[in-house]
């Protein structure tokens, strides 16, 4: 049972293990209507993995192939923290690319790095800084917890290792599918369970894993803007980036009415 400095908010955690994974945005059979293929809900062993909803497929989290014109060779990985992308390089110039949701840890690393592990459902341990910080939330957990689709981990991890020492960086699954894309205030690097399944299958140990830094997503991705939704866009989709804002004052507009509204409404009723 190692630690992982992978964990998922507080709110979110308490949040799943406490109603389950309808609350964490996980839906049963019905949400196979209108989900992509590779979303649906499948048999994983002995689990079923619940389908995706739509509402967490926008454009930028949906696996799609894309042109890829980075230096990296095929055959590796290449995560963005700040684009909140990861691709799997599969031939030159071409690239599957998976959205992803990036917490603290996510941009704590930068560089090259190998795949020296590999879990299916793995274990998680909450750190000895995190129960000491946060008792309330962590203390019943510091034995830790099997993996299952209510660990922070999801259903597989790949760990990263660079000159034989383990980074504490993970790839991994997610018990929050509507993370991701967004950022988290903890955690390394999250996909769907959907795809973290399906990339576990096609890496191996050995593989070679590029984490961007700022500078290197600049460069490749442009610049990105995020919007109130948690969800970023490229900085050059002004439609999108004004429809926000009319969306954000619309509803700072609506509360102040209803602000003055309010006493109005209670010296009526007195």
């Amino acid at each position: 049972m190692s630690r992982s400095a992978c964990f998922p908010s507080r709110a979110a955690f308490a949040l799943c293990l406490g109603f389950g994974l309808t609350a964490c945005g996980e839906q049963g059979p019905e949400v196979q209507r209108g989900v992509p293929l590779e979303y649906v809900a499948r048999q994983d062993g002995e689990t079923v993995i619940p389908a995706v909803s739509p509402a967490y497929l926008n454009e930028r989290n949906r696996r799609q192939w894309v042109d890829y014109t980075g230096p990296e060779p095929v055959g590796s990985l290449v995560v963005d923290p700040y684009a909140r992308f990861l691709y799997h390089i599969y031939e030159p110039g071409r690239a599957m690319r998976f959205g992803i949701a990036v917490g603290r840890e996510g941009r704590g690393f930068r560089g090259n790095a190998t795949i020296l592990r590999r879990e299916e459902y793995p274990y998680w341990t909450p750190t000895a800084n995190m129960v000491r910080q946060e008792p309330e939330t962590y203390a019943a957990l510091a034995a830790g917890l099997p993996g299952g689709l209510d660990n922070p981990l999801g259903a597989r991890a790949l760990y990263l290792y660079r000159d034989g020492v383990d980074t504490m960086y993970r790839i991994h699954g997610t018990m929050d599918p509507s993370s991701i894309g967004k950022a988290t205030s903890a955690g390394c690097i999250r996909l769907f369970n959907q795809d973290i399944v399906d990339l576990f299958d096609e890496s191996g140990l050995g593989m070679r894993v590029k984490v961007r830094s700022p500078e290197e997503s600049l460069a490749m991705e442009g610049p990105v803007v995020e919007l109130s939704t948690g969800y970023l866009v490229s900085a050059s989709d002004t439609a999108a980036i004004e429809a926000d804002k009319r969306m954000v004052e619309a509803a700072a507009a609506a509360a102040a009415r209803a602000a003055v509204a309010a006493p109005a409404a209670l010296a009526t009723a007195g």
